[in-house]
């Protein structure tokens, strides 16, 4: 995996990409490429010059909406008050389209999602 250089002090808008117990699992969702998603946006962090990063975590929760991912906001995202968007159903192409525009206009606080992205979004678990 090639590092993301990330300048001091400034965070990316970052992915956070639920691998846990039914997001990524063929039995979920049969018939969709979970290894091509990841690496699909492992390949967007990349090309991103270090405006984007991707990172994977266990389990975030919402299995009812496999799959889950986390778009997190940049520094400049948060200074003007974007918080994390929770997507849910986000297992196919035209989602992931719409996550890496987003993502590419800035994301959370800089950009307001796409519409249809917006439907998509759900409520983080409470703890």
């Amino acid at each position: 995996m090639t590092p993301v250089p990330i300048r001091y002090g400034a965070r990316p808008c970052s992915l956070v990409v639920c691998r846990g117990c039914c997001c990524g699992d063929a039995r979920k969702n049969p018939g969709m490429d979970h290894a091509g998603q990841l690496t699909r946006l492992r390949a967007a962090a990349a090309a991103s010059e270090g405006r984007l990063i991707v990172r994977t975590s266990d389990c975030l929760g919402p299995c009812a909406q496999a799959n889950v991912l986390v778009v997190q906001p940049s520094t400049e995202g948060r200074r003007r008050g974007g918080r994390a968007a929770w997507i849910g159903w986000s297992a196919d192409d035209d989602c992931l389209d719409e996550v890496l525009a987003w993502t590419e206009a800035g994301g959370p606080g800089v950009s307001p999602p796409p519409a249809t992205l917006a439907l998509q979004m759900i409520d983080p678990p409470k703890n």
